[in-house]
């Protein structure tokens, strides 16, 4: 490798063609980039204080040593956005000077014959700038003063006709010096000496950042032969591209994400996906050519992208992705990768795949309407797929839920009706998605009801008209306060301005009102003349009997899941209070008391029953108790230095080593105690309670 600094000109002129790698992204400058750049050729011009102005770099390395050529061909491993953007400029400035009577000291033949064409070459020989396809033909078109072929590409032709519309007679000379001026660290690699792909990451590049994609995408295709390198990005990897489409960018390194933790089973971290690549492509786990990986990652590309980006052609599969992809669980793409690849190779019929899918998403909605937290959930699918047994599958994909315990639970249905009964659905997030499929659930003529807003039965107001109050009874601010955001009180409507908080018989029979809808939610306001505490009471219990039979529950016969229970690798042994020797008498008093206490924190809290102690969590452990002969050894799940300890209750065991979690210790001996001790357990279950949005 041979790296200087150099003037940018000095580099493009003599003959020599820079081309641009098929596996290479697009020319992506914005007019931002564009702009800024014109603004520093113009300041260096002017400046006496500055020799020059440094622009980054560009890496390349001849196609081959054994190719003769008088023109000689560089594959461009990075620069090519400023490339190109200068090649742009000096086309610019070349039409400018042939079309305007100016002296600046060359002509617009020098500048293309010195720095856009090989003068004595012809066909695609003649350019110094040869970019990959739509681009290419843009520039060319450009560079020859053409019309434009189609497909145009957009950033080459924009930025053009920028940098046409800012060159006038006034700026044409700096324009010129700045350019002369412009400096880069030309870095020129010896073929099958230098690793190109360890140059290239190690580049701090002054243009946009790679994302993880285009890194990804570099290192598979940069070290293969040219040929390989077309043959695998014209079969597989620009077909991937074709299929995200405008999502490629944002999409693609999420993709792999998913794809990786179904290689792997592991979940690397979004920033860190190009690392995880490599440690795969290098691994025992990866296939054995580089072909073979890249035919892999397109074979499950497919998936993602009719998952995802709802390509799907199978109508039904279709509607099943779409209803996942309104509750944005992504966690569970990797998991439904593996089943999709499953259903492709036949293992599963199409309606298995569809009440797997269907199970995917009342878990993540019986949950998010039970208020567990979801910051487990990432874990969760990916140990799922471990759990299914091909010869049955649709049963084993029942089992591993049911078998879902603690904060990872399947809501059961009496947990799942009394949350959906009290549940503030009006500031829910997926709030449109509950009543879309209480709206349409079994109706062939589907109601749009982004065409609707939503519409409080009982209106919003605290200041509630008379007739309302008469109606509602003497706890009319107590039943509003409880009833106004629940499902029992909300609908659909067109005309919500309309209904406002006008009285209940009103709604009912305006123009527009409850009586004249062809909203199934209005059918039960159609049969009542009152609104109060106890139809609000009766329409909810319609509601959730539709919801339980919406947001089904796994069920299995106790011989079936016994069945598939005895077929795990490792029996669980469970324990319970009986094997705690020292939870007798005046110290079980103690502990049920403290357990009390704890499980009405929150919810999600559960109790589980190890061997040595026993541990309360919600999306994690966050106290654990120790039961002793004279006390309950608790153990809080943070960091000694973060606790907020006022009375010195508390001992650091950083060092020591206990059972249970955490570096904070505590100990309780007497009910007196109990109330001391909650707040310090209050701070580890909000440390260690990481709320995510709802779904």
């Amino acid at each position: 490798m041979k790296a200087s600094s150099a003037n940018l000109l000095s580099v493009i002129k003599g003959p020599k063609q820079f081309m641009i790698p098929i596996y290479q992204r697009t020319y992506s400058w914005h007019l931002s980039q564009c702009e800024q750049l014109f603004k520093d050729i113009l300041r260096i011009s002017s400046s006496k204080n500055l020799n020059g102005h440094f622009v980054g770099s560009v890496v390349y390395f001849q196609e081959s040593i054994q190719t003769v050529s008088d023109v000689p061909k560089l594959l461009v491993i990075d620069g090519q956005q400023r490339l190109t953007t200068i090649t742009l400029l000096i086309a610019a400035l070349a039409r400018f000077i042939k079309e305007n009577t100016v002296d600046i000291g060359t002509n617009a033949t020098k500048l293309q014959n010195y720095y856009l064409f090989n003068a004595e070459e012809d066909g695609e020989l003649r350019f110094k700038l040869l970019l990959t396809r739509t681009d290419r033909q843009t520039l060319m078109d450009l560079l020859k003063g053409v019309s434009l072929s189609k497909p145009v590409s957009q950033r080459v032709a924009e930025n053009f006709a920028f940098f046409e519309k800012k060159i006038n007679t006034e700026n044409v000379q700096d324009v010129y010096n700045g350019l002369m001026r412009l400096f880069i660290v030309d870095v020129v690699l010896e073929k099958d000496v230098d690793k190109p792909q360890l140059i290239f990451e190690s580049m701090n590049s002054t243009g946009l950042d790679l994302s993880q994609a285009d890194l990804i995408r570099n290192y598979v295709l940069m070290g293969q032969e040219v040929t390989l390198q077309t043959e695998l990005y014209e079969q597989f990897w620009f077909p991937m591209e074709q299929g995200f489409g405008n999502e490629y960018a944002s999409r693609f390194g999420w993709f792999i994400r998913d794809y990786l933790s179904v290689k792997t089973g592991s979940i690397p971290k979004i920033d860190l996906v190009y690392d995880a690549f490599k440690r795969y492509v290098q691994s025992e786990k990866s296939p054995k050519t580089i072909t073979d990986v890249v035919r892999d990652i397109f074979y499950f590309s497919d998936f993602y992208i009719n998952m995802v980006l709802h390509k799907e052609p199978d109508s039904e599969l279709l509607i099943a992705f779409k209803r996942i992809s309104r509750l944005k669980v992504d966690v569970s793409h990797p998991f439904l990768l593996a089943v999709y690849s499953d259903y492709e190779k036949e293992d599963l019929s199409k309606e298995e795949f569809i009440e797997t899918l269907n199970l995917v998403e009342n878990y993540v909605f019986r949950r998010a309407i039970c208020g567990i937290p979801t910051n487990s959930l990432n874990k969760t699918f990916a140990n799922l797929y471990k759990s299914i047994q091909k010869q049955d599958y649709l049963n084993s994909v029942k089992a591993a839920f049911i078998n879902l315990q603690g904060y990872k639970r399947f809501p059961s249905d009496v947990e799942f009706e009394q949350g959906i009964a009290v549940k503030d659905v009006y500031h829910f997030r997926t709030r449109n998605y509950l009543l879309d499929r209480l709206e349409n659930f079994d109706r062939k003529e589907k109601v749009n009801i982004d065409e609707y807003t939503i519409e409080h039965i009982m209106p919003q107001n605290p200041n509630l008209s008379d007739e309302w109050k008469v109606m509602l009874g003497d706890e009319w601010q107590a039943i509003q306060e409880r009833y106004l955001h629940t499902l029992g009180n909300l609908t659909l409507t067109g005309y919500n301005s309309e209904l406002s908080d006008r009285p209940f018989d009103v709604k009912k029979t305006m123009e527009g009102g409850f009586n004249d809808s062809p909203i199934r939610l209005n059918e039960s306001l159609k049969a009542t003349d009152v609104w109060n505490k106890s139809t609000i009471d009766a329409r909810v219990k319609k509601l959730v009997v539709k919801a339980r039979q919406i947001w089904v529950s796994p069920h299995l016969s106790p011989d079936v899941l016994e069945r598939f229970n005895q077929g795990s690798n490792e029996p669980v042994e469970q324990y319970s209070l009986d094997n705690f020797k020292h939870l007798q008498g005046d110290m079980l008093d103690l502990y049920q008391q403290l357990k009390k206490r704890i499980l009405n924190i929150d919810s999600t809290v559960t109790e589980d029953y190890k061997k040595l102690y026993i541990a309360f969590k919600s999306s994690s452990n966050f106290v654990d108790i120790e039961p002793q002969k004279s006390r309950l050894r608790l153990s809080l799940n943070m960091k000694y230095e973060e606790i907020n300890d006022p009375k010195n209750l508390c001992k650091d065991i950083s060092d020591l080593g206990r059972w249970g979690n955490g570096e904070v210790e505590l100990g309780l001996s007497e009910v007196n105690e109990i109330d001391d001790a909650m707040e310090l357990i209050q701070q580890s279950f909000d440390e260690t309670s990481v709320r995510v949005p709802e779904v």
